[in-house]
């Protein structure tokens, strides 16, 4: 069973997880818990939205239920990976790379970086575009292989996956829309209101 799977448990062991002493405590050493666990904390005091999916089908009905809750429009979403596209036909239209104002782009990303709870991402998700020029909400697809403890390593894993030409317009996204205005480690920065779909596939 997978650390993370652990953590969150399948629907059956929801209960025992909110009773479980460790999950309550929030003063564990954060250096001694697996990777995991140590991205769930950080990526949270970033103010990111997670849902752990168990398969695709959950991936599914969870993006659909952000879409709903926050009025978005399927034929309204920025995509530019191509295979993502084709990985989920719902969200393809023709235009999805000419809209003047998406509702949200979706994307996925290169790794989870633990100790600072962000996510590594680069042109393979959003061409040559700065964060700035991207819509304001994001939706990032991710799986539970992806995880790293640092950014280095995360640069590491980029240049083993790229065989022929790595990719530029590397970046993190670390600083996600909270309701509180007043963080000033985020001043200046292009916040984000971020959901990650963590699919499970350990």
């Amino acid at each position: 069973m997978s650390l993370f799977r652990k953590i969150f448990g399948s629907k059956k062991e929801e209960s025992e997880k909110e009773s479980d002493p460790k999950n309550q405590n929030p003063y564990l050493d954060v250096d001694k818990l697996p990777v995991d666990e140590v991205f769930t904390i950080n990526f949270n005091k970033n103010g990111g939205k997670f849902l752990y999916c168990e398969n695709i089908d959950e991936v599914h009905t969870f993006l659909d239920k952000i879409i709903e809750e926050n009025n978005w429009n399927k034929k309204n979403a920025l995509i530019l990976n191509s295979h993502l596209k084709e990985k989920f036909k719902s969200l393809k239209s023709d235009s999805s790379q000419k809209l003047d104002a998406p509702d949200f782009l979706f994307t996925t990303c290169e790794s989870l970086i633990a100790n600072d709870g962000s996510l590594l991402i680069s042109s393979n998700q959003i061409a040559e575009k700065k964060l700035v020029e991207l819509p304001e909400n994001f939706i990032v697809f991710a799986t539970t292989s992806q995880f790293v403890n640092t950014i280095s390593e995360g640069l590491q894993g980029i240049k083993a996956k790229s065989k022929t030409k790595i990719p530029s317009n590397i970046t993190t996204i670390k600083h996600f829309k909270t309701n509180n205005t007043n963080n000033f480690l985020s001043y200046g920065s292009s916040t984000k209101n971020l959901y990650l779909l963590l699919l499970e596939n350990l």
